[in-house]
C-alpha cells in the first residue's frame, strides 16, 4: 500500500469506542461489531481524502476499520453506505472511495500474508520441500501444513498423511491448509523456486510462528472467502505495489 503521508489529525474512528478494550478491539464501521484490532483491515485517509487499505495498520492520520468479506465491501461501495459511514465518522470531512477499493483490500492483505511467510523463512520457520515437510512432519516438528492453490491431489494427499502421523492423529481426516495462491505467488513470497508445499516449524508447546501465519491467513481468507472467483494469488500482485 502506498502510505499516505499526513500527520495524524484524529484518532483511529474506532479508538473511542473500544478504549474500555485498553485498544485491542476495534469497531467496524460497516457493522458497528467490534472484534480484535488485528482481525479487522484497516482503511487509511489520505490527505488528499483517498481512502486506501493499510493492513500492517501503520500508515499516518486518520483511519477507519472493517470487518466485512469482499463482497460485502463491494456492496457497501456500491449502494454508498460506506462512503456515508465515513462521513458520519470524519464528520464530513472530503473523501474519495476508488472505485476499485476491494481488489486494492483483497491484493494489499495478500501481500501482508505473503510477507508474513518471508518473515518465517528468514527466522528458520518455514521448512520447504516435499521430502523435508515429510521428515519433519512425521517427527512431529511441523505446526502448520500448507499448500500452494494449484498443488495436485497425490501431493496434498502424502503430506497430509505425514502430518497426521506426527500430530497423532491418524484417521482424524486432519489436513492442510490449501492456499488462496499459486505456486509462482508463494515461489516470489520466499524467493525460492517452484515453492508448491511448505511447513511452519513448531510442535504441541511452541505453535508461535505457526499461529502468527494462522492470523495473517485467516484474515485474508476470510475478506476473500471463496465465492467461486480467482483471489489475487499470482505473483504479479505480490511484485505489484499500490
Amino acid at each position: 500500500m502506498r502510505t499516505p503521508p499526513n500527520e495524524r489529525l484524529t484518532p483511529d474512528i474506532s479508538e473511542a469506542a473500544s478504549s474500555r478494550a485498553s485498544g485491542s478491539e476495534r469497531r467496524c464501521v460497516l457493522t458497528g461489531s467490534t472484534d480484535a484490532r488485528a482481525s479487522l483491515l484497516r482503511l487509511a485517509i489520505a490527505p488528499d481524502g483517498l481512502v486506501l487499505p493499510d493492513p500492517a495498520a501503520k500508515a499516518p492520520g486518520r483511519g477507519a476499520w472493517i470487518g466485512v468479506s469482499r463482497g460485502a465491501l463491494e456492496a457497501a461501495i456500491a449502494d454508498g453506505s460506506l462512503k456515508r459511514a465515513l462521513l458520519r465518522a470524519f464528520k464530513g470531512a472530503a473523501l474519495t472511495i476508488p472505485d476499485d477499493l476491494a481488489a486494492r483490500a483483497e491484493a494489499a492483505l495478500t501481500r501482508s500474508f505473503a510477507d508474513r511467510l518471508g518473515l518465517e523463512l528468514r527466522s528458520g520457520q518455514i521448512v520447504l520441500g516435499s521430502a523435508r515437510i515429510a521428515e519433519q512432519a512425521r517427527s512431529g516438528r511441523i505446526a502448520l501444513l500448507l499448500h500452494a492453490r494449484d498443488s495436485n491431489e497425490d501431493g496434498r494427499r502424502k503430506l497430509d498423511q505425514a502430518w497426521r502421523v506426527g500430530s497423532d492423529a491418524e484417521g482424524s481426516g486432519l489436513q492442510g491448509t490449501r492456499l488462496p495462491l499459486d505456486r509462482a505467488a508463494l515461489s516470489v513470497a520466499l524467493g525460492r523456486d517452484n515453492v508448491v508445499h511448505l511447513g511452519v516449524a513448531g510442535h504441541a508447546g511452541d505453535q508461535r510462528a505457526a499461529d502468527r501465519v494462522r492470523h495473517a491467513l485467516a484474515r485474508l481468507m476470510a475478506f476473500a472467502q471463496d465465492d467461486g472467483r480467482d483471489v489475487p494469488g499470482e505473483a504479479g500482485a505480490l511484485t505489484a505495489r499500490a
